[in-house]
């Protein structure tokens, strides 16, 4: 889960800037919206059976990877252009899609690590408050508030200068619930694979007397 949840990560990072509209509605929606929501249902299927402990850490590992990918995609684009001319068009083609990633990546790690965190600790917090009761309800409790802190700092770094203040609202709220209207149908696969994984591990994390300050990575 940990792997599945650091690609979707980085793959959407390229996803980003493709927008699309939602046929019949006047709606635009970003590309990345086809995959990042996994990401956040990983998130809840890791803090439900491990914990908030081995969600915060696979959040950082899930950044780290992301960070290097940005790196070495913006080190390729300074590469030398070809001298042979039939070769130019496909390297502009490249550094046009790739030169894009360390700014949505900036904006995606700050707005990822955000958001997971928030994502986790309501998740890890209403467990331990119903007694591990109502996994459903808290997974969109959880992915509602770790989805607004991911939109209100993603879209604002993103389109700053692209769009006007008022469309990248609208673009983040629409964001917003499409990524949550994901998670609810994807909900029932999510809590079937919740209950095998916890069948499969016999292991059920109940955060009681931990630490949730994000940057201890080692207290896993």
């Amino acid at each position: 889960m940990a792997v599945t949840l650091a690609v979707c990560l980085i793959t959407s990072n390229f996803f980003v800037p493709r927008l699309w509209q939602v046929a019949g509605l006047p709606l635009q929606l970003s590309g990345a919206v086809l995959l990042f929501p996994v990401s956040y249902i990983l998130g809840d299927c890791i803090t439900e059976v491990y914990g908030y402990r081995k969600a915060r850490f696979v959040i950082w590992l899930a950044f780290l990877l992301s960070a290097f990918v940005a790196l070495m995609a913006q080190l390729v684009c300074w590469l030398p252009a070809p001298l042979q001319e039939s070769s130019r068009p496909v390297a502009d083609s490249f550094n046009s899609l790739f030169t894009m990633v360390p700014k949505t990546t900036v904006a995606s790690l700050i707005a990822f690590f955000a958001g997971s965190t928030v994502n986790a600790w309501i998740m890890s917090r209403m467990k331990v408050a119903s007694r591990g009761k109502g996994f459903g309800l808290r997974a969109i409790l959880s992915s509602v508030g770790g989805e607004l802190v991911d939109s209100a700092i993603f879209f604002p770094i993103v389109f700053w200068g692209i769009l006007s203040p008022v469309e990248a609202l609208k673009l983040a709220g629409m964001q917003v619930f499409a990524k949550v209207l994901y998670e609810v149908v994807a909900l029932p696969l999510t809590s079937w694979v919740v209950r095998r994984v916890k069948a499969a591990e016999g292991v059920d994390a109940l955060d009681e007397g931990i630490s949730y300050n994000p940057f201890k990575i080692k207290d896993i």
